[in-house]
């Protein structure tokens, strides 16, 4: 990966604080993806600089770029797709969107860690779950189990994990 001239997707961006830190960090290709429209406007509202970023208000499960991108990056958008087949249609947007070679950054609920967020149910994950799901496009590379304290004081047990995008896939069927 190649600093700062990688192409990086936020998925779930919200308000999260990630896209000012790669701001900083001097990336100038950014995508901060969300459904909300209202969570995009804060977090422009939020940032000094706002050229280094494209606002894409979309579904995950339907949503396009422009060309490919370097690294997807999911911290907990994922785990709120409960059905089978919008996790289908999320790993097909990964494999549509992310170049051969790049990389899928995830960061979703671990086997233990709570079944519902914000009043919704979940979907855990573990490296074999994961390796299922994107198996066709992505290789697992490294997962890990970490812990996050919540603003309540509550620990959430997360799964992170690094795919790297296969050079060639078989898709799988409809």
């Amino acid at each position: 990966m190649s600093v700062p001239t990688d192409l990086v997707a936020i998925i779930g961006a919200g308000q999260s604080a990630l896209v000012a830190h790669l701001i900083d960090g001097g990336y100038r290709q950014l995508v901060a993806v969300d459904i909300s429209g209202i969570a995009l406007e804060c977090l422009r509202a939020s940032l000094a600089v706002t050229d280094a970023v494209t606002f894409v208000q979309a579904d995950v499960r339907s949503v396009t770029f422009e060309r490919s991108v370097d690294v997807w990056h999911d911290r907990a958008t994922l785990h709120f797709l409960t059905d089978p087949a919008d996790r289908i249609a999320y790993a097909r947007r990964a494999a549509a969107a992310v170049r051969p070679g790049g990389y899928l950054v995830l960061a979703e609920f671990a086997p233990d860690g709570p079944s519902q967020c914000s009043g919704l149910r979940v979907e855990r994950h573990d490296a074999l779950s994961l390796a299922a799901l994107f198996g066709d496009a992505f290789t697992v590379v490294d997962t890990f189990e970490r812990g996050h304290i919540t603003p309540s004081g509550a620990e959430q047990r997360f799964l992170h994990a690094l795919l790297q995008r296969r050079t060639a896939h078989i898709a799988r069927g409809e």
